[in-house]
C-alpha cells in the first residue's frame, strides 16, 4: 500500500512538471506565429482614415476608423515600389510599369551566357527580349543591332524607363543593348557580371553609349496599364 502511494505521488509529480516546463514554450510558440501579422499590420497605413468602425470606444478617445480598400491598395502599392526602389537603387515616382521592375529585380544575377536567354544564363539581347516579351507582349529580334533599327530614336536627355540603350566601340558596329531605368542607371546582361544594374555614367558606359531607342508598342502598352490602374481604383473607392 505505501509503495502504491510512493508510485502515484511520483507519477503525479512528474506530470506536473512537464506541464510546466512544456507551458512557456507553448507561450513562445503562440507569440512567434503572431509576429508574421504584427509586422504587416504596422505596414498598413495609421487607422485614423477610411469609414467609422462600430466598435465602442472609450470615453474621451476619438473613434476608431478602419482604411478603405483603395487604401489598403495605395498601401501595397507603395511598399512594392519602395522595394524595387532599394533592390535597383532608384528614385522612383510610383508611376513606372511595375511589371517591368518586377521582371527586372527577379532577373538580377541570372548569369551571362552567348546566345541564350533563359533564366539560367543569357545574352544582353537575349534578356531585352525576354523583358519585352513577358512585361510587353512584343517579341524582339534576338540581336542589338535589328533593336536599333526598330526603334524610335530618343535623345540621351529624354529618355523614359523601359526605352533601349544602345554602345558600340568608335565607329564599330552596335555590339551591346540594355534597357533603360531611371536616375541614368540601365538593367543589362553584362560578359562580365550577368543581368545587373549599371550607370551609363560609368566611364566604360559613358565613353561606349551610341543612342537610346523607343519601341512604340511598349509606350503604347504603358498607356494602357496606366488607364487600367487608374479604373481599378476609381472603382474601389466607389
Amino acid at each position: 500500500m505505501k509503495h502504491s502511494l510512493l508510485y502515484c505521488l511520483a507519477a503525479t509529480s512528474l506530470a506536473l512538471s512537464f506541464f510546466f516546463e512544456r507551458a512557456p514554450e507553448a507561450s513562445v510558440m503562440a507569440r512567434a506565429s503572431l509576429a508574421p501579422v504584427v509586422a504587416e499590420a504596422s505596414l498598413l497605413p495609421a487607422l485614423t482614415i477610411g469609414k467609422p468602425a462600430t466598435e465602442p470606444r472609450d470615453f474621451g478617445n476619438p473613434p476608431a476608423t478602419r482604411p478603405t480598400a483603395a487604401e489598403l491598395a495605395a498601401s501595397r502599392d507603395s511598399l512594392t515600389y519602395h522595394y524595387y526602389a532599394q533592390t535597383l537603387g532608384l528614385h522612383l515616382a510610383f508611376d513606372e510599369n511595375k511589371d517591368l521592375l518586377r521582371m527586372v529585380t527577379d532577373w538580377i544575377g541570372t548569369p551571362y551566357s552567348y546566345g541564350s536567354n533563359s533564366r539560367k544564363g543569357t545574352d544582353c539581347s537575349g534578356f531585352v527580349t525576354r523583358v519585352f516579351h513577358e512585361v510587353y507582349g512584343i517579341n524582339l529580334i534576338h540581336s542589338s543591332r535589328a533593336m536599333f533599327s526598330n526603334t524610335k530614336r530618343v535623345a540621351k536627355s529624354e529618355m523614359e524607363t523601359g526605352d533601349l540603350v544602345f554602345f558600340r566601340r568608335g565607329k564599330g558596329p552596335i555590339y551591346h543593348v540594355g534597357i533603360y531605368l531611371k536616375d541614368g542607371k540601365f538593367a543589362h546582361s553584362a560578359c562580365n557580371g550577368g543581368v545587373m544594374v549599371s550607370s551609363l555614367n560609368q566611364p566604360y558606359y559613358h565613353r561606349n553609349f551610341y543612342a537610346a531607342g523607343r519601341v512604340p508598342a511598349a509606350v503604347a502598352a504603358d498607356a494602357a496599364a496606366l488607364e487600367e490602374a487608374a479604373t481599378a481604383l476609381a472603382s474601389a473607392t466607389e
